[in-house]
């Protein structure tokens, strides 16, 4: 192939694409937060009733308590992150590296979206 008609891949050349994923990612992280919080005492009974036969629920269900909590807490910040990311990647901001990486370590965790979308902005934005 001829050196003319080979382009040189620039990862950052698809950086408004980059900074719509991280938006569409933030909603839907920030929507399963609300889920989340508006599905409580569901979870809450659900969890509760494979407590029968355990000799201290109390103790699991205080437990379940923190874990959820914990759970709600990153999901929020991971999409409150993203929309940061999104925001300053698609306006060329100089903060978009810090919150991309942020945003991206938070949603690793997060098949398969978050974990495509995290690791690729790890590649592209670390050195």
């Amino acid at each position: 192939m001829p050196p003319s008609t080979v382009t040189a891949q620039n990862p950052r050349a698809n950086s408004t694409t980059l900074g719509v994923l991280w938006l569409i990612y933030g909603i839907l992280r920030l929507v399963a937060a609300i889920l989340m919080l508006l599905f409580t005492p569901t979870a809450t009974v659900m969890f509760g009733a494979l407590l029968t036969r355990v000799p201290d629920p109390y103790t699991l269900m205080t437990t379940f308590h923190i874990l959820y909590v914990a759970a709600i807490i990153v999901t929020l910040h991971s999409g409150l992150f993203a929309l940061m990311a999104g925001t300053a990647i698609v306006s060329a901001k100089p903060v978009a590296r810090s919150f991309s990486l942020i945003a991206a370590f938070l949603s690793l965790h997060d098949l398969p979206l978050g974990t495509t979308l995290g690791i690729y902005t790890l590649i592209v934005f670390l050195p």
